[in-house]
């Protein structure tokens, strides 16, 4: 059974809402577009963060790719803007390897 945590990103995959939380102590905003789990069989989230905190240096204009364990993800909440997401990767994501929820893929494609 996947976590409240989860659910709030799956929802907010669903609905294109944004999702604020901490993430490594540190505040993060983003907007997550692949969700399921990591080769560990733990809930995993690739999201662009377009503001916020991280981890080491700074966030560059625009934003970047990050991948999140959702175990590890405090506070989090969605929240109404506008959807922001990165350029196309160079190279596969790996960082949900097993993907129960892909915006491009199960979401977008479904409105056409």
């Amino acid at each position: 059974m996947p976590s409240s945590t989860y659910a709030i990103f799956r929802d907010a995959i669903l609905t294109e809402l944004q999702v604020i939380c901490d993430y490594g102590g540190r505040h993060r905003e983003l907007c997550p577009l692949v969700l399921g789990t990591n080769r560990q069989g733990e809930e995993a989230v690739l999201a662009w963060q377009f503001a916020g905190e991280v981890s080491e240096g700074k966030l560059p204009a625009g934003g970047a790719w990050k991948c999140f364990r959702i175990a590890n993800v405090r506070n989090a909440r969605s929240r109404a803007g506008p959807w922001v997401e990165g350029g196309s990767h160079k190279s596969e994501q790996k960082c949900v390897t097993n993907v129960d929820l892909d915006i491009n893929i199960h979401v977008r494609k479904n409105r056409r």
